[in-house]
């Protein structure tokens, strides 16, 4: 049974904290694949500034939740055991799913690239042995900004945009999702 978060902590998160919920993060991963020995899915929300848990990423990150689920569903994989943390980082999902890590990447890139909301998400793909399929690895290029056509990771990087027009992206991605019935 899918578990969705509500009531954000909308907290300002320092980098400290970000850095230490990273390695925490790969933690439980590696706690998972030793437990379960089967493909994981780790599923985050892209939030630019310092309020990583707000009611935005939770509504952003429950589509998200929804469509996994559905992409499972339709490639007739199951989901063996799934958790979701509410966290002041942001909200995170684990789900071990019985199928082919490679297949799962390129799945969740595809939904990545033609969901309304999939520039919004961060989907990792790790195999049994826990190694985590990149993009990289089917020759794609790396994802970009969320406003212009430099790569997100340079734009994050240089603090290229105001954190109020990147919060406005966002909210018209998600507004689109959810007048378009996306899953």
């Amino acid at each position: 049974m899918p578990m969705y978060l509500s009531s954000a902590s909308n907290a300002v998160v320092t980098l400290p904290q970000l850095l230490a919920s990273r390695d925490a993060r790969q933690k439980r991963q590696q706690e998972w694949l030793a437990r379960h020995a089967i493909t994981l899915i780790s599923f985050t929300v892209v939030a630019p500034g310092p309020v990583k848990d707000s009611v935005l990423t939770r509504r952003i990150f429950n589509h998200g939740l929804r469509a996994i689920r559905h992409l499972a569903e339709l490639s007739g994989w199951e989901i063996k055991h799934q958790n979701c943390l509410a966290q002041a980082t942001g909200p995170e999902a684990l789900l071990a799913i019985n199928a082919l890590p490679g297949a799962v990447k390129q799945a969740t890139i595809e939904l990545e690239q033609n969901h309304p909301l999939g520039r919004l998400w961060d989907i990792d793909i790790l195999t049994p042995q826990g190694e985590i399929l990149s993009r990289s690895d089917f020759a794609l290029p790396a994802r970009l900004c969320l406003l212009c056509e430099k790569t997100a990771a340079v734009c994050a990087r240089e603090q290229a945009h105001p954190f109020a027009e990147l919060t406005e992206r966002m909210e018209a991605l998600l507004n689109d999702a959810d007048n378009s019935g996306a899953r």
